[in-house]
């Protein structure tokens, strides 16, 4: 089966987003036939840590919800600038809410604690932030990509491929 016809909202930071998280997930999607849409805090060309350039598609205050079926945010050292935004907070909670696909992947998974999402459940994130997602009330398992329910995280760069796969499997 194929996701033709699915839409997947992804979040990149406005700079200094990673370049695989962003890459490879899109890759997986696209190859399997989603539609891929960028948002980002600023509709001005965002440069990932190692180059890649991306100009958002929409504002992340133009973001609707119903207009998808997967959300994720990208990680990289700039995506701690969604952690404590209301606008990224209030993505998540809504997609949570009508039951999308959620994927957050590096540092990002610390967004979607601070959003009350990840609370009792397991969750990955990169080595810097377990205790920021712990003291959130998500259950650390260390392993390199964590599914629970329709939340999908991953712990980095080398979990980008399989983090973009497991998010493909539940929007089949």
């Amino acid at each position: 089966m194929s996701l033709v016809g699915k839409s997947v909202l992804m979040i990149i930071a406005s700079n200094n987003f990673r370049d695989e998280e962003y890459l490879h997930p899109r890759e997986v999607l696209e190859n399997e036939g989603a539609k891929i849409t960028i948002a980002s805090s600023t509709k001005k060309e965002a440069t990932g840590m190692l180059g890649t350039k991306v100009i958002p598609d929409i504002l992340m205050s133009e973001v609707n919800i119903d207009d998808y079926d997967a959300v994720i945010f990208v990680g990289g050292s700039g995506a701690n600038e969604y952690w404590e935004n209301e606008k990224a907070h209030e993505i998540a909670k809504k997609a949570y809410e009508k039951s999308k696909v959620i994927g957050a992947i590096c540092i990002a998974p610390v967004t979607l604690a601070r959003a009350g999402l990840l609370k009792g459940k397991k969750a990955t994130v990169y080595t810097s932030e377990i205790e920021n997602i712990k003291k959130e009330g998500a259950i650390y398992t260390g392993n390199s990509v964590e599914v629970d329910g329709k939340i999908v995280t991953g712990n980095g760069p080398s979990a980008a491929k399989e983090f973009g796969e497991k998010i493909a499997e539940l929007l089949k």
